[in-house]
């Protein structure tokens, strides 16, 4: 305790420190309770967030705890396939181990569920819909596409990437020298949103799964669970929010597998992509939102607000980004190139529905970008023109 004087009065602080053996009881008034911080309120823990409590005072996560699954039952496909192509070295049975996927007696991890290509936890699905309008409600046909996606944590944010690019449509206008292209979203920044919203998100959770819900003006990216601590994001300075995982063995194969970084850039990788934007306004940023039981991202739909402020301005769609012609393909090829330099010429066959031969054929038409190293180790540079 001690006291202060603030404006000509005295006033008595307490500080209460924070202890590591949680969860702290309340008992008075013939109950026991625990309670957690929400914004600036305590309020009673609920069933979750004491499970959450029980685990921080053991000084464990959901993801480090043991599962009663034997790692011999379950095949890692994706995980071996998506880590040999970032780091070019085949994942070895060693790494499970050091990964914090297995534990010593051989029996997997809840990460190590997660990243199993049948992964047993339902709460871990991703629940992706394109709706007919800007409500859940759009006419005779409520929903344009769908699909539920299970499976590894790697299949989970690959497919999840997937659906969202073959639901979004790109604008084009010519200027005197170039042609400008305006997707709906920055797939950069998606990503990033999708990125954290698997690894951080509350899987302590029962029966609530990441959603992303995809409208005419706006893109909804739902994850279950509050912020740490307690905090609100609406209220926080989203250029200094502190890097806190709640799922620390999830983050560190998301970092091994080049979908995340250790330094706590995630922010920076939501907002800057769209700031560097030549045609960006403030009205193109994302809103966050979190409460205690959520954390919400809605992306706006940059296509719908360009058109709006560029009425004089003639603006064609391109529904498939022009992938059908020599120079559209061209283009897309850059950019994909861009965007991951590690990207291999099959998955740009696999993600513009071209063959590899093809891809291999413009690329040798584009002598300004060039592959630096060999096999998987190796990446694309562009040098400037």
């Amino acid at each position: 305790m001690k006291i202060e004087c603030i404006d000509g009065k005295n006033i008595l602080f307490l500080h209460v420190n924070a202890g590591n053996d949680t969860p702290y009881y309340y008992i008075g008034d013939g109950v026991l309770e625990t309670f957690v911080r929400v914004g600036n309120e305590s309020v009673v823990a609920d069933s979750t967030e004491h499970k959450r409590l029980v685990l921080r005072g053991h000084n464990s996560t959901f993801d480090a705890r043991s599962s009663e699954e034997a790692f011999g039952d379950y095949s890692f496909s994706k995980l071996r396939s998506r880590y040999y192509a970032w780091n070019g070295v085949s994942f070895n049975d060693k790494f499970f181990q050091s990964f914090g996927l297995v534990d010593r007696h051989g029996i997997l991890t809840n990460a190590g569920l997660l990243m199993a290509d049948d992964n047993p936890i339902r709460q871990s699905r991703v629940f992706c819909t394109r709706w007919n309008g800007k409500t859940k409600a759009g006419g005779m046909v409520d929903a344009l596409d769908s699909a539920e996606i299970t499976g590894s944590l790697v299949s989970l944010l690959e497919d999840t990437m997937s659906f969202i690019r073959r639901n979004v449509r790109t604008i084009w206008y010519k200027e005197p020298m170039q042609r400008i292209e305006i997707p709906e979203y920055i797939e950069r920044s998606v990503m990033e949103v999708i990125t954290n919203a698997l690894a951080h998100r509350d899987y302590l959770i029962q029966g609530s799964e990441v959603h992303v819900d995809m409208f005419d003006d706006r893109m909804e990216i739902y994850s279950p669970g509050a912020m740490p601590e307690g905090r609100l994001i609406q209220n926080m300075d989203l250029d200094n929010i502190p890097s806190i995982r709640r799922n620390p063995v999830i983050a560190d194969i998301f970092t091994q597998l080049g979908y995340m970084e250790r330094k706590g850039s995630g922010m920076g990788k939501i907002i800057y992509p769209l700031k560097a934007l030549p045609y960006f306004t403030e009205r193109m940023l994302p809103v966050f939102f979190s409460d205690r039981a959520q954390f919400t991202v809605i992306f706006p739909n940059i296509v719908k607000i360009w058109l709006a402020e560029h009425p004089d301005i003639e603006a064609k769609i391109d529904v498939t980004q022009d992938v059908t012609q020599e120079k559209g393909l061209d283009q897309w090829i850059e950019y994909q190139i861009a965007t991951n330099p590690k990207i291999t010429t099959g998955e740009l066959a696999e993600l513009s529905g071209k063959t590899s031969r093809t891809i291999k054929h413009h690329l040798v038409k584009l002598p300004h970008i060039r592959f630096v190293g060999s096999g998987y180790s190796g990446h694309w540079e562009i040098d400037k023109k």
